[in-house]
């Protein structure tokens, strides 16, 4: 039986700072410091992790990790937002690097924000590190821990094989052996349902007690809960309890297929009995590929 996790961003990253620090930054002689709080009282938003480094050329300097399951337009705004309240709150230059985990479209991503007006400009540059594009080797040899539950998605890393050694490390090591359930969620995106039971040797449902799974999918229900009620007040209860519902299948939809999923909401608008639309929810959480999904809709919409 594997343990509940903890798998915040900040615990994966405090399993070997240095080597992290060294991976996102590229400066080879750079040391990790203390992890600093991030929550910055302007915003109501923490940044994932706030680093405090030192390197021999750079002197004392922070560095700001910011995880995205997928990237999105308003990132670098936030990115100029989060870097500069970081550099105000413990004066010290920022280094800031976005790590977007799953690929969302193949439009390039932007390293910088740039805004300019009447001729007075902002600019702010981060570096990107798109995980898909990241050589599944690096997360073996430098060693990089907190890469490892991350194997699944990463290049070369979508195999039987090479998940099953991830997986072998994590459970020989008692300090990495709870970061078990979010390989198994990865592993979830490349491989069939099935052969991740097989691999894991744990039912699925074991998968729903991690963070990173509930975080998902109940930003979705979270999301459809606010707009139902404001909307139920207004259209009634039932009308009201259908816009949650909408809104939370569209949000598990964006999350884990991406744009690809978000096409399916024209049909799924379509349907308006209550059980049907809870029971696509759910399938979107145990379901592969979109063409599994669009099975479950044909099923639903006779």
């Amino acid at each position: 039986m594997i343990k509940p996790a903890d798998v915040s961003t900040k615990r994966l990253i405090s399993l070997a700072p240095d080597n992290w620090v060294k991976w996102v930054t590229q400066i080879p002689d750079i040391v990790a410091g203390e992890i600093l709080n991030s929550e910055f009282q302007w915003i109501s938003r923490e940044s994932d992790v706030l680093i405090r480094v030192e390197s021999p050329q750079y002197g004392k300097f922070l560095v700001l990790n910011e995880l995205q399951l997928r990237y999105k337009p308003e990132m670098p705004r936030r990115m100029r937002a989060y870097t500069a309240l970081a550099e105000e709150k413990y004066n010290l230059p920022t280094y800031p690097v976005l790590i977007n985990i799953l690929k969302a479209s193949d439009a390039e991503i932007p390293t910088s924000y740039e805004l300019n007006i009447a001729g007075l400009r902002a600019i702010q540059d981060y570096r990107v590190i798109n995980l898909w594009e990241v050589d599944v080797n690096i997360a073996f040899a430098q060693p990089l821990p907190s890469l490892l539950p991350f194997v699944p998605i990463l290049k070369g890393g979508d195999n039987e094989s090479t998940i099953r050694d991830a997986l072998r490390i994590l459970r020989a090591d008692e300090q990495l052996n709870q970061l078990e359930t979010v390989l198994g969620f990865f592993a979830t995106f490349v491989l069939d349902s099935a052969i991740v039971q097989q691999i894991l040797r744990w039912d699925m449902a074991l998968l729903e007690q991690s963070p990173w799974y509930q975080e998902i999918f109940s930003k979705g229900e979270a999301r459809g809960e606010a707009r139902g009620e404001a909307r139920g007040e207004a259209r009634g209860e039932l009308r009201g309890r259908k816009e949650e519902l909408y809104s939370g299948i569209e949000l598990a939809l964006e999350i884990k297929f991406g744009n690809q999923g978000l096409e399916l909401m024209p049909i799924i608008s379509q349907i308006t009995d209550l059980q049907k639309l809870k029971a696509i929810q759910q399938a979107i959480k145990t379901v592969n590929t979109v063409n599994e999904l669009q099975q479950v809709l044909s099923t639903n919409l006779t």
